[in-house]
């Protein structure tokens, strides 16, 4: 379709002036004044610089030579980089390439499955305010709940074949597509959307020339959280039910006591992610090449997505009469419970305590976890946010782990810890660790260089810098990873429950719920997780403005 002649100049006039450059930005923080010439580095110190993110690992490489060598671990434990070597080509050559290929075909097929509805549906949310009234709420109410606490549900229903695979990694990306969709399709500017009505647009130009381009980078960053997203589901699901798969590879190899396999599958699964990453940035890099505004630039045009009004509470009714009427007629009625007898469960529950016993011992994990992941990604944080050179010596292989899905950890982590406490607690811990290192570092790099002139001059030490400076300018983006952390980790404990059913928890109680056939009892437990996931968000999100109220004064 040629464009329309006046959608250029529009789109000229809404981005041109959008200032300095990134390069001067980023030239003003490192203390460079603009226009000023520097020495090209020499050899050596150019052969150093490319030299120093490969410290890390190749200290890591010597450690575990040396820990295998010397036997200070067992074998079964910790297996020889030898070992592993030699295994990693006997899988390659057999069927490590097979298993990876059915999980990568189940991705895509997920992804083929979630993306359509969630591009349709946030499209179709967008178009129709009543649509939206209807159906959003309801939408977001049921995505409180996470993907892994639907997985006993799903099991119920679908058994444990590739249907069930299909239907958690749909439930996993359809979320953040229709989220990021919709959000999206308002990021055209109140002036464009004005001023194309004032030239009279055709529809069709206004879709393809405005309101695509404007949603483009939000639908990849939901296409980019629906990718990281569906790779953890699906490898959850293969962890808990599956027969084929790099995931059942790995659980497999755990069950043998062969940790060389589980170290191969986890180098494998890392991999995969970091390919997926590059693949993605190398997308969003190609469709998207004009500056955008940011959100705050679009507080005059449609509000976002609203509460609960009188019409959001028809398709809820609809749905609870659907339900109870299924659960009364039908072959599902042999395993569908009634909604009154899901509300007499958990009343049930509540009342002699097992729930509350239940989330009481989850909580105390994710608190446990949270506290020495959280802290240990603060801690971290700092260390690379205000020292440079061990940004660069581990930055590097953080973000190695970091494209590791968390999940398959899981095999790796029962079998040096066991199945007690202390697994779950290093589990929720490494689930929380990410968010806050991410946080804290961005939040200390992203600080004024005024600042580190103002510490200079009234001459403070590096404790005073902290407690006067750093951390007052940090505490922002630190309480914003504290609030995603709380998330992470309650995932995590559910993750970790599931896995490790013992001592009690609400992913032990549905685990065991599902396997008993008490749907009730799953839907209870669903329901106090949901909930819990969804106070969670809310006191980090009061924490987050309550300790950074003088930025809004």
């Amino acid at each position: 379709m040629a464009a329309h002649p006046h959608v250029a100049t529009l789109m000229h006039t809404l981005y041109a002036g959008s200032g300095a450059s990134a390069g001067d930005a980023a030239a003003h923080r490192a203390g460079i004044q603009p226009g000023t010439v520097r020495a090209a580095p020499s050899y050596g110190r150019r052969l150093g610089a490319a030299l120093v993110p490969w410290l890390v690992p190749a200290l890591t490489a010597l450690l575990w030579y040396l820990a295998s060598r010397q036997q200070w671990m067992s074998p079964q434990i910790l297996p020889s980089p030898e070992v592993v070597a030699k295994t990693a080509l006997e899988l390659a050559s057999g069927e490590l390439g097979g298993q990876l290929w059915i999980s990568v075909q189940r991705l895509a097929l997920g992804l083929l499955g979630g993306v359509s509805t969630g591009l349709l549906l946030g499209a179709v949310l967008d178009a129709s305010a009543r649509a939206e009234r209807l159906i959003y709420p309801t939408f977001s109410a049921l995505a409180q709940v996470p993907t892994l606490a639907w997985i006993p549900l799903f099991m119920l229903f679908f058994g444990i074949g590739e249907l069930l695979k299909w239907v958690v990694l749909v439930k996993a990306i359809v979320v953040p597509v229709t989220v990021h969709t919709l959000v999206g399709a308002r990021d055209v500017p109140p002036r464009l959307r004005e001023a194309a009505a004032v030239l009279r647009l055709p529809r069709g130009v206004r879709l393809w020339r405005l309101t695509v381009p404007a949603a483009l980078p939000s639908v990849l960053t939901g296409l980019r959280l629906a990718l990281s997203q569906g790779w953890a589901a699906l490898l959850a699901v293969e962890l808990l039910a599956s027969s084929e798969g790099i995931g059942y590879l790995m659980v497999w190899g755990r069950q043998l006591f062969m940790l060389d396999i589980v170290l191969v599958c986890i180098l494998v699964v890392g991999l995969t992610g970091g390919v997926m990453a590059w693949a993605m940035h190398r997308l969003s890099q190609r469709m998207v090449h004009w500056p955008q505004p940011g959100m705050a630039a679009f507080a005059g045009g449609r509000a976002a997505p609203g509460g609960w009004g009188v019409q959001s509470w028809a398709l809820p009714l609809v749905l609870l009469a659907v339900w109870q009427l299924a659960s009364q007629h039908g072959g599902a009625a042999r395993i569908l419970a009634a909604p009154l007898a899901v509300l007499h469960t958990t009343a049930s529950g509540l009342l002699d305590g097992s729930l509350p016993t239940a989330m009481a011992l989850s909580l105390g994990r994710t608190l446990g976890g949270l506290a020495l992941g959280g802290g240990s990604g603060v801690l971290l944080g700092l260390a690379l946010g205000l020292w440079r050179p061990a940004e660069r010596a581990l930055g590097p292989a953080l973000a190695a782990v970091r494209q590791v899905a968390i999940f398959a950890w899981v095999p790796l982590l029962t079998a040096w810890f066991g199945l007690g406490e202390p697994a779950k607690v290093v589990f929720v811990a490494l689930a929380a660790f990410f968010p806050l290192l991410l946080a804290t570092q961005h939040g200390v790099a992203d600080l004024s260089p005024q600042l580190a002139e103002a510490a200079g001059v009234l001459r403070l030490n590096l404790r005073q810098r902290l407690r006067l400076l750093i951390l007052p300018g940090a505490l922002p983006a630190i309480f914003a990873g504290l609030r995603l952390g709380l998330i992470y980790a309650w995932l995590g404990t559910v993750g970790a429950e599931y896995f490790m059913p013992s001592g009690g928890g609400i992913g032990s109680l549905l685990i065991g719920a599902q396997q008993l056939f008490r749907m009730d009892l799953v839907l209870s437990g669903m329901l106090l997780i949901g909930l819990t996931g969804a106070a969670l968000g809310a006191l980090g999100q009061l924490l987050e403005r309550r300790s950074t109220y003088w930025r809004h004064a």
